[in-house]
């Protein structure tokens, strides 16, 4: 089989290793749940080679996505369920029918008008959703305010969500400092359990998560992105441990050769480099 630039050719890929009997036994194996991560962690490889302006590597991380998506559907299609064709089908149509201004005759093309419609077309989604799926005995959707918010986004990008929503009915507070105080706060309260006589993981993990959201909340107030700001520490990290390396095999050495005073001493060398 040769490479193709026919997305077909892409699905008729995996149709071969998804095949008993003479496909990839990894991939056989593969169901919804065990490749959702990989679904994930490509679309963050994406969004990571577009902060990189890598457009080259852009390219190949697309690719990994679409997979992803190929994947997906052929699995379903074993099932009886949709087919790849069915998931272009859907989303087209779903672009046409948000997209008046462009596909259909309406002539008011402001940017308050296009919203206010992809905001009454959306609503309109959701109610055919709903009214969808409890024909199918499914149990209706929460009407709270903050049941719209989805479950299965990045843990951070909700909280995010989350407050915000919460915000717009004035559930929120009034400025960054009020919300750093509240940071303090949630630290005494984790390390009131740590210096418990019987330490909770489960209270710990509890508290943590109260720590975490409120970070989070932080990173809202001033107008941050709370993802965006952890990966580049998470990248500061992996750099300056580097420098540590790079200056302990200079001497023939490694990390685990070495004390943590003269890796703490390596760091700060790094920081000031």
């Amino acid at each position: 089989m040769k490479s193709t630039r026919d997305v077909l050719g892409l699905v008729e890929i995996m149709a071969a290793l998804r095949t008993p009997g003479s496909g990839c036994p990894w991939d056989l194996e593969q169901s919804f749940a065990t490749i959702a991560p990989y679904t994930i962690e490509e679309a963050y490889e994406v969004a990571e080679a577009i902060e990189r302006h890598d457009l080259d590597d852009l390219c190949e991380e697309l690719g990994d996505l679409l997979l992803q998506v190929v994947f997906h559907a052929r699995m379903a299609e074993e099932i009886g369920a949709f087919d790849f064709g069915s998931v272009v089908e859907a989303i087209t149509a779903k672009m046409i029918r948000r997209h008046p201004h462009v596909f259909a005759d309406e002539a008011e093309k402001s940017v308050a008008s296009v919203q206010d419609a992809w905001a009454r077309i959306k609503a309109e989604e959701k109610a055919a959703r709903a009214a969808r799926r409890a024909a199918l005995g499914a149990a209706p959707p929460g009407n709270g305010l903050l049941d719209a918010v989805g479950a299965g986004m990045p843990a951070l990008t909700r909280a995010v969500r989350l407050q915000a929503k919460a915000g717009t009915v004035g559930f929120d507070w009034n400025d960054p400092k009020a919300v750093i105080a509240k940071i303090r706060e949630e630290l005494d309260e984790i390390e009131a359990e740590i210096d418990t006589p019987t330490p909770s993981p489960a209270a710990q993990e509890d508290e943590l998560g109260d720590v975490l959201f409120a970070v989070t909340n932080l990173a809202r107030h001033l107008a941050l992105d709370p993802e965006k700001a952890l990966r580049g520490t998470n990248e500061k990290f992996r750099r300056r441990f580097a420098h540590i390396e790079k200056r302990l095999s200079e001497t023939g050495r490694t990390p685990a050769d070495a004390t943590l005073y003269e890796m703490e001493r390596l760091w700060v060398e790094a920081k000031q480099n």
